[in-house]
């Protein structure tokens, strides 16, 4: 078999933190292995006449935080020509992103493998996606009715209402009943009713970590990464603040893992993060979860290497 050629969407990768970025992990094991590696950002698709196009870059990298890339010259390519690609472009999951992935699924049929399969991103909103196991999430809402919202409060005294597109921590509010701040809260989140929003019963084992569970082809790594929120906020993601702590799955993880990893196989969600705080999911994370270099660096749990693993041998199959 010849080399393995890969493609990767992503973010501008100039402005990427090298040293926790899971993208970076992914294509540096990719270099080791011997694959080709092209690289596109969302300007370089295009589609013309029903076939999936880019202008892709040669890209080699470096585990080093000065200069970490090397990008070649853009040529155009049929998205045809890879044997796999991976879409790594972050939230917002706006139409932008919805647009691309009709893109990468023209790609996708004429014999590409799509990690993650675009169907299943456009399909699988993150916060929206927990509907589909009730029976693992703490007390949810989505709505656009700040009535409803302010009945939810009532009561739970105390839950978290989030955007349903954002990532990284961004816009997370916590609430207690009688928060004076509570009503422009509901406006801002939902633009006085005009878009939805998630609102889930606060889960006070938040203090212990955010716990992230990477799962590939539906299995679950043996090991967390707790995003252990800092004194002075309530969000345990590592942009805000968080630190991370490397721990073993727990029962009740992996019961969750149970419940969710199948439709993860089944939907074609090959590179997926599950977010658990306490005994609740609260997140499916099936655009660009991180977590990986810290899964490696505090735990010695290479979930890369088992990723390029289950790529290849989708490959052979």
């Amino acid at each position: 078999m010849s080399a393995i050629h890969l493609g990767i969407v992503m973010d501008p990768i100039g402005d990427i933190t090298p040293v926790k970025d899971s993208s970076l992990a992914m294509l540096l094991e990719a270099q080791k292995r011997g694959w080709q590696i092209s690289y596109f950002e969302l300007n370089d698709l295009t589609l013309r006449a029903g076939d999936a196009y880019g202008r892709a870059r040669p890209l080699s990298v470096k585990d080093d935080e000065k200069q970490w890339f090397e990008l070649g010259e853009p040529t155009e390519i049929a998205l045809s020509e890879l044997d796999v690609l991976l879409m790594r472009k972050d939230p917002p999951f706006d139409m932008e992103y919805i647009y691309s992935t009709y893109i990468l699924e023209r790609a996708e049929e004429a014999g590409v493998l799509i990690v993650n399969r675009p169907q299943s991103l456009r399909d699988m909103n993150e916060k929206a996606f927990t509907a589909w196991f009730p029976q693992c999430c703490p007390a949810t809402l989505i709505t656009r009715s700040m009535d409803d919202m302010r009945g939810f409060l009532q009561q739970y005294g105390k839950m978290v209402v989030k955007p349903l597109d954002g990532m990284g921590g961004k816009s997370i509010f916590v609430v207690d009943a009688g928060d004076m701040n509570a009503n422009v809260i509901f406006e801002t989140l939902t633009d006085y009713e005009a878009q939805y929003a998630i609102c889930q019963e606060y889960i006070p084992e938040i203090k212990d970590g955010d716990k992230r569970i990477i799962l590939i082809d539906g299995v679950p790594a043996e090991k967390v990464v707790a995003r252990v929120p800092s004194a002075d906020d309530n969000r345990g993601n590592l942009v805000a603040g968080a630190t991370a702590d490397v721990r073993p799955l727990t029962d009740r993880d992996r019961e969750i893992c149970a419940e969710v990893g199948p439709v993860l196989r089944e939907r074609g969600i090959l590179f997926c993060g599950i977010d658990v705080i306490g005994d609740y999911l609260t997140e499916v994370n099936v655009t660009s979860p991180t977590g990986v270099r810290e899964l490696l660096k505090y735990g010695g749990v290479d979930v890369v290497a088992d990723l390029m693993d289950a790529i290849e041998g989708k490959l052979k199959s």
